[in-house]
């Protein structure tokens, strides 16, 4: 039986992420922190709805972004990356501070960070509902071996990496459900991935051609899918997956 073996968050969007050992999913609310804030770019503005992708900072378009480490205490999350002093704000009160750091790790090229918004209660995940993501470590070994290179799972920015399953087999579970601990989930969607992937959450930089390798491999560029929580309920890792 599979099971569950990571669970990530990223408490703003597209900067950083960390790993927690368990955490409790409320029915069509995304993992709790999860994406609850995100850095506004260019002309973008609050809407105090779902917003898409390229309205905010994203390590697709700001690839050293990838490299950016987080972890929360309290209300406060102190970020980390290799080119920058390390920093701890309360998202809150003290967004100007997380957009003047992250400004040096941006393209000039591109909109700059702006302002750090609190997402909606649906989060601010690259899907337009309340989602969670779910990865395969048997899937990432599979790729990595046809990459030719071991592919850190931070590169996919998922929210619950599960292992035992099959290669690929998370494609198959859209339309079902998983009962993981307490908690139900209805895989929703195959996740088409973008350039993010291609950056290394150690260095930043773009050293992998994960969107060529995928299309080239298996003749598309998803890996991973999303999930809706339909029944509350709290989750750990190592908690068996079951697909109902």
């Amino acid at each position: 039986m599979a099971r569950l073996a990571q669970i990530r968050r990223h408490p703003v969007k597209g900067i950083g992420q960390e790993e927690i050992a368990a955490t409790t999913l409320c029915p069509a609310r995304p993992l709790p922190l999860d994406r609850a804030w995100a850095v506004l770019t260019g002309e973008a503005g609050d809407t105090g709805q779902w917003q898409p992708r390229r309205n905010f900072a994203q390590c697709a378009a700001a690839p050293r972004l990838m490299a950016v480490s987080a972890r929360m205490s309290g209300a406060r999350i102190t970020f980390s990356h290799p080119e920058r002093p390390e920093i701890t704000i309360d998202p809150d009160n003290d967004g100007a501070q997380l957009v003047a750091w992250i400004a040096p790790l941006c393209p000039a090229d591109r909109p700059a960070p702006t302002r750090l918004v609190r997402a909606p209660e649906q989060g601010m995940t690259d899907a337009p509902f309340a989602s969670v993501s779910l990865m395969s470590l048997a899937s990432l070994r599979a790729f990595s071996q046809e990459i030719g290179q071991p592919l850190d799972p931070r590169r996919f920015r998922g929210n619950l990496w599960l292992d035992g399953s099959a290669p690929w087999a998370e494609f198959d579970w859209i339309g079902r459900t998983l009962r993981i601990g307490t908690a139900e989930l209805e895989v929703v969607e195959r996740i088409e991935r973008c350039r993010a992937t291609e950056a290394s959450p150690v260095t930043g930089q773009r050293d992998a051609p994960t969107l060529r390798v995928l299309q080239d491999a298996w003749g598309h560029r998803d890996f991973g899918v999303n999930a809706r929580v339909v029944t509350g309920g709290r989750i750990a890792v190592n908690d068996p997956v079951e697909v109902l």
